[in-house]
């Protein structure tokens, strides 16, 4: 059995937490859990994303970059970026495995974290 068997939260650290709360719940439309003080957590298909100030330079200086999946990268990108999402790239191919293609683009969010899209599809 492996020592880690999943991941159950992920911190992302931000500048203004009601701004980014609202990025997340509203923008993003990730189902928004609970606020405790400086701390917002959200539900990611079952993976917690937990947002809050950095607590010291360590914490401030590391972001992890969050892939997120949608059914259609060309819907959920024309969708945010008519809400005032800055994108970094337009949706393109990464990969081609036999006959799956996984598509990405990458944006900004509301405390300039990078996150992107990720869609696997037919091909």
């Amino acid at each position: 059995m492996s020592l880690i068997q999943q991941i159950k939260q992920i911190y992302i650290p931000v500048k203004e937490l009601d701004r980014a709360v609202q990025f997340y719940r509203d923008t993003l439309e990730v189902p928004f859990l609970f606020q405790a003080g400086l701390l917002a957590f959200f539900d990611c298909g079952g993976v917690r994303l937990m947002l809050s100030p950095p607590e010291n330079d360590v914490f401030a200086k590391s972001s992890p970059i969050l892939y997120l999946s949608v059914a259609s990268i060309d819907d959920a990108y024309v969708q945010l970026k008519n809400v005032g999402v800055t994108f970094i790239d337009e949706p393109h191919c990464v990969a081609k495995m036999d006959t799956t293609e996984t598509w990405m683009s990458f944006f900004r969010d509301s405390e300039d974290n990078v996150l992107a899209l990720l869609s696997e599809m037919s091909s």
